[in-house]
């Protein structure tokens, strides 16, 4: 029988999905970061801007879908997040605006600024977008500040079940390092990400060995950054919740929900092998360009496991630091079970609509992309 907690554990599992793949689809975001540190002449950064242009509605699409289905299964967090850190998500939706207007208008006839200065904007989303968004999950182990009362509802003057409680809405979280170091993770995963996708993507010798040089610095510095984020987070107290509800501190809370789900911590290893073995033989082997193919996987599977500890086996997965027990949780912030049911029946077509794009993506890149293929066709 199909229970009220396997729905909300089930729509937490789409949700750490939904994050995996937004975090590999960053790859658009982090090849931008490159177009004036690999690309050294015009043609080659014509070919980074058209390799990820023509990526770019994906990431976008399923950043709004990471959003959408948050709203549909856990509203409480929709509204406390995107009503109370509001600054947050809207710089994210600002760099997510210049990169479309970017690839829009950069080659339009009539274009006042120039080139340059688009390409400058799809650098900024290059790197503030996986910057700003890691930062923000940063917080699911860090917390915010903002209260929750679900008594409010029933007042007509004012029935807002929850509030932040300062005056930042949401920009404080650069305060805390952890946050800050999880966002610099993230900003140079999606960088690596793009190079290994660009080398995969793009027919050309001489950037491929430029985009290989800027791979072996930004794996390097993820690899910094990953170890001092899994350090601290194993490290650090969690937000535990007992069979009634009430919410409090657990010393090594996240180390024990990996002890205590050996197939989250299977996931997890899995995927940060996945991740280095693609980067490793992309680095080792010059006629190596697939690295991209392992390290997708393994990028979609270890940020699923990071969504999973910190919402599975009893865990607050979005702490408030103001007051403990407004903290949200799989039980107390998701939607009725009607409604996660009848979406559960909805999610049921995702495969197939995962099996569509993956057949069509296969048949736009069955072809690398070449400076001859950009004089013959339209480009970005």
């Amino acid at each position: 029988m199909i229970t009220y907690e396997f729905l909300q554990q089930y729509w937490w599992f789409l949700i750490s999905l939904l994050g995996g793949l937004l975090v590999f689809l960053l790859f658009v975001q982090g090849g931008n970061a490159l177009i004036f540190l690999a690309g050294k002449n015009e043609g080659e950064n014509e070919l980074i801007v058209n390799s990820t242009g023509r990526k770019w509605e994906l990431t976008f699409t399923t950043l709004v879908t990471f959003g959408g289905a948050f709203f549909a299964s856990f509203p409480l967090f929709y509204s406390t997040s995107f009503g109370g850190a509001y600054w947050v998500w809207i710089l994210i939706l600002i760099t997510f605006v210049l990169q479309a207007v970017s690839y829009e208008f950069q080659s339009k006839a009539g274009n006042l600024i120039g080139k340059t200065s688009f390409r400058v904007f799809l650098t900024l989303n290059g790197c503030l977008a996986p910057l700003l968004i890691g930062t923000a999950v940063g917080t699911f182990f860090t917390g915010s500040q903002f209260l929750v009362d679900k008594n409010a509802v029933g007042d007509i003057a004012a029935p807002v079940i929850s509030r932040w409680a300062n005056s930042w809405h949401g920009l404080e979280a650069v305060a805390n390092p952890f946050n800050v170091e999880f966002g610099l993770m993230v900003m140079f995963l999606a960088i690596s990400l793009g190079a290994l996708y660009m080398i995969n993507n793009i027919a050309d010798d001489k950037l491929s060995s430029q985009l290989r040089r800027y791979l072996l610095m930004s794996f390097g510095c993820f690899l910094v950054m990953f170890l001092i984020v899994v350090f601290q987070l194993l490290t650090m107290d969690g937000y535990a919740v007992d069979a009634d509800g009430i919410i409090t501190m657990e010393c090594g809370k996240y180390l024990n929900n990996f002890i205590q789900m050996p197939i989250v911590l299977a996931i997890f290893i899995v995927g940060a092998l996945l991740l280095v073995v693609g980067v490793v033989i992309s680095l080792l082997k010059a006629s190596f360009k697939r690295g991209i193919w392992l390290a997708a996987p393994g990028t979609v599977l270890a940020v699923m496991a990071i969504f999973m500890i910190a919402g599975y086996n009893n865990t607050a997965y979005y702490p408030s630091s103001l007051d403990i027990q407004s903290s949200l949780t799989l039980s107390n912030s998701s939607s009725s079970e009607f409604t996660l049911y009848t979406m559960a029946i909805v999610s049921l077509i995702i495969p197939f609509v995962v099996a569509y794009i993956a057949y069509f993506w296969r048949q736009m890149d069955k072809k690398s992309l070449t400076s001859q293929e950009l004089e013959e066709t339209d480009k970005y």
